[in-house]
């Protein structure tokens, strides 16, 4: 059963979602939180497959409440889909670097939310990789005077792992870059897991923000 805290602070959204989530067979709701504190809170008594996120909340927002839930030890299985809006996009590259696995449009439809779930669930992809790989990009290109350029641990990727870093960047399955790259799905996955634990990153999603926050993604390029 994939356990899903449902964090929003309208109501209507947040039951809605969880009365969705309820009734699937392989789904069930851990708990409804109307702030980000109580999102944490939650988080931490339940210990949820998956967050629904939204951003704008009161006592504390979205942004931090990921960023304390992806930096809890004990919530390591735990993972944030952020629920955004296109007239919210300035939050998206911030939520990626607290943490979040994905991200999802708010009018999305029940099938493509609760595929979302599952698929986070499974820590497998990024959600709707063609606009989460713009949003990042746009973003990516704003210069972060705190970066201190590309990590130490790049240096340690094979050539193969570093082509198949730079297609995880551009927002491809592990099937998609096994038939780019002539490889068994196996071998990709194997490849991926490699690359997050050289790394130290949760997930894909994770590689997403460093490849471009090191540059070795250009904005813009796809």
């Amino acid at each position: 059963m994939i356990r899903v805290l449902v964090a929003d602070d309208q109501a209507a959204v947040r039951e809605g979602f969880a009365a969705l989530i309820e009734v699937q067979e392989n789904m069930l709701v851990a708990g409804q939180a109307a702030t980000g504190r109580q999102a944490v809170d939650l988080a931490r008594r339940t210990f949820p497959h998956v967050v629904l996120m939204d951003i704008r909340m009161p006592v504390l927002d979205g942004l931090d409440a990921t960023r304390l839930i992806c930096e809890d030890p004990t919530l390591t299985r735990t993972r944030v889909l952020v629920l955004t809006t296109f007239d919210l996009d300035e939050y998206v590259y911030g939520a990626l670097r607290a943490g979040a696995s994905g991200f999802l449009l708010k009018d999305t439809s029940r099938r493509e939310l609760l595929g979302a779930i599952e698929v986070v669930a499974q820590g497998d992809a990024l959600i709707a990789p063609s606009i989460t790989r713009r949003l990042i990009a746009e973003f990516a290109a704003r210069a972060d005077p705190a970066s201190s350029g590309p990590p130490a641990a790049l240096s340690e990727l094979t050539d193969r792992e570093r082509d198949i870093l730079l297609l995880v960047a551009r927002g491809l399955s592990n099937a998609e870059i096994a038939g780019q790259l002539v490889i068994s799905p196996l071998t990709a996955k194997t490849h991926v897991r490699n690359i997050l634990r050289k790394l130290d990153c949760r997930d894909r999603a994770g590689l997403v923000a460093l490849a471009y926050e090191s540059g070795l993604v250009a904005p813009g390029i796809t």
